[in-house]
């Protein structure tokens, strides 16, 4: 058991308690447990402040108004009480001490795209350093140490608690994605960290944030708020955003490491050569010319590599030993991957791109790796922000050769009005002779791989390292990279 003041907490009355645990959700609560009943988009947690009283929480975290939704209950009780004006801040530092310590290093980046790659090329130079490290984010815990997790940037006892456990099983690297959600919710803070990235910043999540302008401040919580004055701040200067956030950053100190094409980036990308299975790369660490090979298909990934690499020197490795890792780096799961090659040569990739700048940047990036014709598999999920699909279709339109649309994850929305939007947005772009529309995504990428010719090459679009279809309330077993290859191999007749 801890005591509110050990975890520094005062609750109203200068009452104490001896907590047992912390729980979010009133069915998690048992004697002794702190409950946060946080302000959420639909009810505030207060409602649930009577039912955590009745398991017998010991103390309750909450705002001004969840004590006054609740003030009958909480009078007749003797739990303490803590009202704090940021009641989520609140709970993550709280969580952060309740949980233990973390590893001694951890990094975190943000932006639009580009930050699962980037912490996972974090954690394979770390590998290749023989340092014992992890990435933490969409895809899970991944690294020395594995753990599932269900949201990118997890609830904050959550976070802690993997973070403690980490540690505790000889982690002494992190690299996590900062999401804008969870930097809103401020599940982040009481993670200290050594470095923060930024990787680009474009239109995604206006249903959470509805203005670009908010969605951009959430993001900039991680420097402004997460990262201390004494961190290191690895920003894209390429990025139309990345002066405002080199400027957000040295007006709180923090030491900047500009990275990009852009003349003021001490890791400066200066050239590249593309080819069938890679790229070489050239480019200037404080003015010092290097050359390296990546084994990652599409330019972009230099700019994610180069960005990973800032991190991992900004926490303390030596930057020589950093590039000397590079051409060892492998793509991660559903990234530009390589899902299957057909008898003829044509290439079939899978790329998580599920916003139209991501889409243009990956069918941009593809094309000096592809001698014939790129074709596009594109849809856009159910539930999410609506004002990005007519930009999906266009963006496919504007840079592939050929486009299919179909389903992504249709959730609770009618799938047919989902392709109709996106379809809208590839018909006004133009080419409408080449745009097909299949609503079953199996079915797309059969179609999409039969239509390939020696030279051509197709991506997938949408889903990446995603295994399940969401229809409704139900997830459906589906896998991109394994439908690409049973795909291959039926029109192959190897089955």
């Amino acid at each position: 058991m801890t005591s509110l003041a050990e975890l520094g907490l005062t609750a109203q009355g200068g009452r104490e308690a001896q907590i047992t645990g912390l729980a979010v959700d009133s069915r998690d609560v048992k004697p002794g447990f702190l409950f946060a009943a946080l302000p959420g988009a639909q009810v505030h947690g207060g409602e649930f402040i009577q039912y955590a009283l009745r398991m017998q929480a010991s103390a309750i975290l909450t705002d001004a108004e969840g004590a006054a939704i609740a003030a009958t209950e909480l009078a007749a009780s003797d739990a303490a009480l803590i009202i704090a004006q940021d009641p989520r801040q609140a709970l993550a530092q709280t969580a952060s001490l309740w949980s233990g310590a973390h590893p001694a290093t951890v990094v975190a980046v943000t932006g639009t795209n580009g930050k699962t790659s980037i912490s996972t090329f974090c954690r394979q130079i770390w590998e290749e350093l023989g340092i014992a490290g992890v990435n933490l984010g969409t895809t899970g815990v991944e690294g020395a140490w594995t753990h599932p997790l269900k949201h990118t940037t997890p609830e904050p006892i959550t976070l802690h608690r993997v973070l403690a456990q980490a540690a505790q099983n000889g982690i002494t690297h992190v690299a996590m994605e900062a999401s804008s959600h969870g930097l809103d919710q401020r599940r982040l803070d009481g993670v200290i960290l050594t470095a923060a990235g930024f990787s680009n910043f474009s239109q995604d999540h206006l249903d959470y944030h509805k203005t670009f302008e908010a969605y951009f401040d959430a993001k900039m919580g991680l420097f402004e708020r997460v990262l201390s004055e004494d961190g290191v701040a690895v920003v894209n200067l390429d990025d139309l955003k990345g002066a405002d956030v080199a400027a957000i950053c040295s007006a709180r100190g923090q030491e900047i490491i500009g990275v990009g094409r852009h003349p003021d980036a001490r890791l400066r990308l200066t050239g590249q050569r593309f080819d069938a299975t890679g790229q070489d790369v050239l480019f200037e660490w404080q003015g010092r010319a290097r050359q390296t090979r990546l084994e990652l298909i599409g330019g972009f990934q230099a700019e994610n590599v180069l960005l990973a690499a800032g991190l991992v020197i900004a926490a303390g490795a030596d930057p020589a030993d950093v590039f000397d890792t590079l051409p060892y780096l492998q793509t991660v799961r559903g990234r530009m991957e390589l899902a299957a090659t057909r008898d003829t040569g044509a290439a079939i990739f899978v790329d998580y791109a599920h916003t139209p700048d991501a889409v243009e940047t990956a069918l941009k990036a593809m094309r000096p790796h592809v001698m014939g014709r790129i074709v596009v598999i594109v849809g856009a999920g159910g539930d999410r922000d609506t004002a990005k699909r007519p930009l999906m279709g266009a963006a496919a339109t504007q840079n592939a050769d050929i486009v299919i649309i179909t389903d992504d994850n249709p959730r609770s929305e009618d799938p047919a009005s989902i392709r109709a939007a996106v379809m809208a947005g590839a018909v006004n772009a133009g080419g409408s002779d080449s745009i097909t529309e299949v609503g079953d995504r199996a079915e797309a990428i059969l179609r999409g791989i039969d239509m390939l010719d020696a030279g051509d090459a197709l991506l997938i679009a949408g889903k990446g390292h995603e295994s399940g279809q969401v229809v409704g309330d139900t997830v459906l077993p589906f896998d991109d990279v394994e439908q690409a290859s049973v795909a291959v191999a039926a029109l192959e007749g190897r089955i």
